[in-house]
């Protein structure tokens, strides 16, 4: 039963990356249907990120109220309902409306499986979970492409992502008793205790009691944000969101404009940084069985920092190729041992919350920084793409390891 709840949630990592990758892809072949100019794709992606930011702030309650496996269900089930509004629609203010329901629905089902894995299964398993999030993403351009091609037009790539959400959604109601069975490590460990002072303590013992599992009272943001190591932590996950995203926006551009690549090697180029991504996930679940979450995290610094470097030296073209793998490989066990970690730094009672916090801060990252950048890169200059990662990349380094010193010391 465990292993086939683990198949589950492994295909419901991949239908999470499906329609990621969607819109972009579809685009250049939408807006003149839509009647739309080029830039209004910004709008719709800013639509659908607030609502997985809402969704994501309300997924403990949520999930203490439903559990997780109701939780996925009917997320995926509000994707799939989007998606086929998306398939069905021809005027773009239709698309900003069923965008609505497409990030409440993708916020909610990230934060639940993401705190359900955390709590239940290795680090390996995190790591392969959100591999497959990378072949889902993969997978969405080859579907819409293929569409495309084969004269269903755009709409027909939403409608075939909305009909296999809609089979998934099948699947996942008929399977919810196998949630109920599976069990967490955490369940007969005591709470992790800090060094704190009198008044620090008599403040986690209350936000313990009103936090545990028997109360099923989820703490309010204001609570949750006085925690020790909880600032560190969404900063760090802010910081790492708006690295990956804004390497994988402006990479292309940064190649093209100033290092005078063509616009067609400098897309297969930046590809190569989520196949960075997707891979080093892969690997990093072997990794994991001899090293820790911690030092996964500093072992992707490293090898991100690196790239960076990489990227930043002028020569050889293959050096700048090199450069933006590596940040991909880099990037590959952050994001999930952040999260793995989470019960442990915090508390398997509170991981929820704080993982649906956590969700919400990256997903802002991820929408505003590489904004910021392109008004960097259209009044200053594209070449300060490398030194616009470096900040992110030292304030994450700095973050992370004051959370680990305030939680584990």
């Amino acid at each position: 039963m465990t292993s086939l709840l683990l198949i589950i949630i492994y295909l419901a990592f991949i239908s999470l990356g499906l329609p990621d990758s969607l819109l972009g892809s579809a685009w250049p072949v939408m807006y003149p249907d839509l009647n739309a100019a080029v830039s209004w794709a910004g709008g719709i992606s800013m639509i659908i990120s607030a609502g997985t930011i809402v969704s994501s702030l309300a997924s403990d309650r949520l999930t203490r109220r439903l559990g997780t496996g109701r939780v996925t269900a009917i997320s995926v089930c509000m994707t799939a309902v989007a998606l086929f509004g998306f398939s069905t629609s021809h005027s773009f203010w239709i698309l900003c409306l069923w965008a609505i329901p497409y990030g409440l629905g993708a916020g909610s089902v990230d934060a639940a499986l993401n705190n359900f894995v955390a709590l239940h299964y290795p680090a390996r398993h995190m790591s392969w979970l959100h591999c497959m999030w990378g072949v889902g993403a993969s997978v969405g351009p080859v579907i819409m492409g293929w569409a495309i091609t084969g004269g269903l037009k755009w709409n027909g790539g939403y409608m075939i992502i909305s009909a296999i959400q809609i089979a998934l959604t099948a699947v996942l109601f008929f399977t919810l008793p196998l949630w109920k069975k599976a069990k967490s490590p955490y369940e007969n460990m005591k709470p992790v205790i800090q060094p704190q002072s009198d008044s620090d303590s008599k403040e986690k013992s209350s936000a313990h009691s009103q936090a545990s599992p028997a109360s099923n009272k989820p703490l309010s943001l204001g609570q949750i944000l006085k925690r020790r190591g909880i600032k560190e932590v969404l900063i760090c996950f802010c910081c790492y969101s708006a690295l990956e995203s804004t390497t994988g926006m402006w990479a292309a551009s940064y190649c093209t404009l100033w290092r005078g690549i063509s616009a067609e090697t400098a897309a297969q180029w930046a590809s190569l940084f989520y196949l960075g991504i997707t891979i080093g996930r892969f690997f990093c679940g072997f990794i994991t069985l001899k090293v820790n979450d911690r030092n996964m995290i500093r072992l992707g610094q490293i090898v991100a920092a690196v790239g960076i470097i990489c990227v930043f030296l002028p020569g050889s073209n293959m050096l700048l190729l090199a450069g933006l793998i590596l940040i991909g490989c880099g990037c590959a066990p952050i994001y999930p041992s952040i999260i793995h970690e989470t019960p442990a730094n915090f508390g398997p009672e509170l991981s929820q919350a704080i993982i649906g916090i956590q969700m919400a801060f990256a997903y802002t990252g991820s929408c505003l920084m590489p904004p910021l950048f392109g008004l960097i890169a259209q009044y200053i200059s594209v070449s300060l793409f490398p030194a616009f990662l470096v900040i992110f990349l030292i304030l994450m380094v700095i973050m992370a390891e004051r959370l680990h010193i305030r939680v584990r010391s």
